[in-house]
């Protein structure tokens, strides 16, 4: 019997940890406005500011107006154009906020932040070598080796 009662234990105890792990895992982490670099013209960082708050606040139009400036105002800034590209993402205009990430990860190609949001995770790391830098194109008919779909 003492020895089923020290199976169990370990088998609980495992469980826990197994458990313990999973739950400390990082959880995405919402994608949020950044702040424009040092440099910029104070024009543009008040267009962000006012950008992000009415991002912040659900007003993805006005938060795309806000930021759209934001970029008209400096254009060589990559959290400028991923600013843009969120509000465009959240309106649902997905093929022009990703010409926008891609734009701000080209701006910006040591950023962290922008590099692993998930828009551009397709699209891996520019500092990478030998990578392709976009997705291949996924065509469902396409017929791998002997027939078999890839």
């Amino acid at each position: 019997m003492p020895s089923a009662l020290k199976y169990r234990a370990i088998i609980g105890a495992v469980v826990l940890l197994v458990l313990a792990a999973a739950c400390s895992k990082d959880k995405a982490k919402p994608l949020v406005p950044l702040p424009l670099e040092s440099g910029v013209k104070p024009q543009a960082v008040t267009l962000n500011e006012q950008g992000t708050q009415a991002y912040r606040g659900k007003q993805y139009e006005e938060a795309k107006s806000f930021f759209s400036q934001t970029v008209t105002a400096a254009p060589e800034s990559g959290p400028a154009h991923y600013n843009y590209a969120l509000a465009l993402n959240a309106l649902g205009d997905s093929e022009q906020a990703r010409r926008h990430f891609i734009e701000a990860a080209n701006l910006a190609p040591g950023d962290k932040v922008i590099w692993d949001s998930p828009p551009l995770s397709p699209y891996n790391n520019p500092e990478a070598e030998n990578k392709p830098k976009t997705a291949p194109p996924q065509n469902p008919n396409r017929r791998g080796i002997g027939g078999r779909t890839p």
